[in-house]
């Protein structure tokens, strides 16, 4: 039976998602307390909440797009993401020292070049692991680990703040022992010789780039105009009333529900198509955030929050996987990276937006503005992606 499940899926498919899996725990053991720590320790406001967070999000996928052009002219997607995977776990201790909002900033933002650096060439590795038919399987497994790392870090973190009374900077410092354990699991990795080898200079320009894949990312820049950063969902989790500990839990299990939801969402891909079932990602977006907008009861804000989690697992494992449907080989890793790119880059730009409806409108608004950008999303996926798209080798 598990066998069936996992049929077509290679070991490299398994070490990348162990890698997720433990880089992930590494970053999410510190992002449910970074909104605090900023606010709270470092008296930064929410406007620099959305500007820290923004930014550093926006680096790690600008990078990925670079990453992923250079990859693939070098043909070469191992050493990039050993690379990513030391730089972003060294990082982690160096927020930790951090005494001005500033200091947390430059080390986020070299926790987030490391991600950006691994990130392109890593999903590479997946998309070349397996062929086109199980690709949809590949990611939805690499997101699995990547958001039961999601799930598990923010547990870790409860554990040692409230278990074993560590001081919150510690937390920092023990973040480096995961990092490191995904750039060991990314060290057993076996890179397979890329099919194009024959011109010593490959053309990688986005000239090359198909049409289809161009209104991809035009309808995904649309939705990211509202997809701001999840330190609002935390900072609104706590407004509404939840303390620190249940808004650690309530983070913890929106991750744990991506993580449920990305294999089935990645292999329910290869069978309906990309386009349907980010479609549904984009309505459950539209759902949470209306959700979290009007309500003021503890129980339903945190039910809202896991809710929303459906939208982070299948995006993260369908986005990618569709974004490389649209190239060969040889242009895979700068697809997803310059797809990662535009993500990054809306997301810089949401978050700085709903950085000022927060201070200057009022916290609400937030959510009711990325409601209308997934709504608008959504329309633009119906509109301007076909149901179907061929699958490139």
């Amino acid at each position: 039976m598990i066998h069936r499940h996992f049929a077509g899926l290679s070991k490299n498919t398994f070490l990348l998602a162990l890698s997720s899996l433990f880089a992930d725990i590494s970053t999410e053991m510190l992002y449910p307390v970074l909104p605090l720590f900023l606010t709270q320790t470092l008296r930064a406001s929410g406007s620099v909440v959305g500007l820290v967070d923004g930014l550093a999000q926006a680096t790690q996928n600008v990078v990925q797009g670079f990453s992923g052009a250079l990859s693939d002219r070098l043909q070469r997607r191992k050493p990039l993401a050993l690379f990513g995977y030391a730089l972003a776990a060294i990082a982690k201790p160096l927020m930790g020292m951090a005494t001005i909002w500033q200091g947390l900033f430059a080390a986020r933002l070299l926790d987030r070049l490391g991600a950006g650096t691994r990130s392109a060439p890593r999903d590479a590795l997946i998309a070349s692991s397996v062929d086109a038919a199980n690709r949809g399987r590949a990611f939805g497994l690499e997101g699995v680990g990547d958001n039961a790392g999601a799930f598990l870090g923010p547990l870790l973190a409860l554990f040692l703040l409230y278990s074993l009374q560590i001081g919150i900077r510690s937390i920092f410092y023990l973040a480096l022992i995961p990092g490191l354990l995904a750039f060991v699991m990314v060290l057993f990795v076996r890179e397979r010789p890329a099919a194009v080898t024959a011109k010593s200079k490959i053309d990688i320009s986005v000239a090359q780039f198909p049409r289809a894949y161009w209104n991809y990312l035009l309808v995904t820049a649309l939705f990211g105009l509202g997809n701001s950063s999840n330190a609002f969902l935390i900072l609104r989790t706590q407004e509404v009333g939840a303390s620190l500990q249940h808004t650690i839990l309530i983070y913890a299990a929106f991750n744990l529900m991506a993580a449920l939801i990305s294999y089935p969402a990645g292999s329910l891909s290869d069978q309906w198509g990309r386009r349907n079932v980010l479609l549904a990602a984009f309505i459950i977006f539209f759902v949470g955030y209306l959700g979290l907008a009007v309500t003021h009861n503890i129980l339903l804000n945190a039910t809202m929050f896991v809710f929303y989690g459906l939208f982070q697992g299948i995006f993260r494992a369908v986005g990618k996987a569709f974004a490389a449907d649209f190239v060969p080989e040889h242009l895979r890793a700068s697809a997803v990276g310059w797809y990662s790119t535009t993500v990054g880059l809306l997301q810089l730009v949401a978050s700085l937006i709903a950085g000022m409806l927060w201070d200057r409108v009022s916290h609400v608004a937030v959510f009711y503005y990325g409601a209308a950008c997934a709504l608008a999303g959504a329309l633009g996926l119906l509109l301007g992606i076909p149901a179907r798209h061929p699958q490139k080798c």
